[in-house]
C-alpha cells in the first residue's frame, strides 16, 4: 500500500510539471530562441535516464528526470 501511495504522489508531481513548464516558457520567451538546442538535448536525456531509472526499479531517478523532460518539453511547444 505505500508503494502504491508513493507513486500516486510521483504521479501527481509529474503533472504540476505540465502548468510550470507553461509557466516557465511564458517567463522564458527569449531563452527559448537561444536556447532551444540545449532544450531539446536536455528533453531526451531526460527522458533517456528516467527510462533507466524505470528499468532498474529506481522511482526517485525516475520520477526527477521525467520531471526535468516535461518541463524542459514545454518549452519546445510554439
Amino acid at each position: 500500500m505505500e508503494e502504491v501511495i508513493k507513486i500516486l504522489i510521483g504521479v501527481l508531481v509529474l503533472a504540476l510539471g505540465f502548468p510550470l513548464g507553461e509557466f516557465l516558457k511564458r517567463l522564458t520567451l527569449d531563452e527559448q530562441v537561444i536556447g532551444r538546442k540545449y532544450f531539446i538535448i536536455l528533453t531526451y536525456i531526460g527522458l533517456s535516464v528516467g527510462l533507466l531509472g524505470l528499468l532498474f526499479n529506481r522511482d526517485w531517478i525516475m520520477f526527477t528526470f521525467f520531471f526535468i523532460a516535461i518541463v524542459t518539453s514545454r518549452s519546445l511547444k510554439k
